[in-house]
C-alpha cells in the first residue's frame, strides 16, 4: 500500500523538478512548482496514514500547504501580468526588471 502512493508522488515530483529547471516561461514555472507541492502533499498524507491512522497531522499540514500554494499562485500571476504589461514578454531570461 505504501509503495502504491509513494511512486506517483515521486513521479510527480520528478516531473515538477524537470519542468522547473527547463522552463523558459514565467507561466510554466509556477505550474511546475504547484506539481512539486502536490507531490509533497501526496507523500505527507501517505506517511500520515501509514504511521498513525488515528491522527490527522499530515492532512492538516497538507491543507496548509494548499493554502500557501494558492496564495503563491495568485501573487506570482499578478507579478507576471505586471511584467507582461511593461515588457510584452513572459520569458524568464528576459526578466531583468528588478536589477539595479
Amino acid at each position: 500500500m505504501l509503495e502504491h502512493a509513494l511512486i506517483p508522488g515521486a513521479f510527480l515530483f520528478c516531473i515538477g523538478i524537470y519542468g522547473l529547471i527547463t522552463s523558459r516561461s514565467m507561466i510554466r514555472a509556477p505550474m511546475c512548482l504547484e506539481s512539486i507541492f502536490n507531490a509533497v502533499n501526496i507523500n505527507l498524507v501517505t506517511f500520515s496514514n501509514f504511521l498513525d491512522i488515528q491522527q490527522v497531522k499530515g492532512e492538516i499540514f497538507s491543507i496548509s500547504i494548499v493554502a500557501i500554494a494558492a496564495a503563491e499562485a495568485a501573487i506570482g500571476l499578478a507579478i507576471v501580468l505586471a511584467i507582461y504589461r511593461n515588457r510584452k514578454s513572459i520569458r524568464i531570461d528576459q526578466f531583468n526588471l528588478l536589477k539595479w
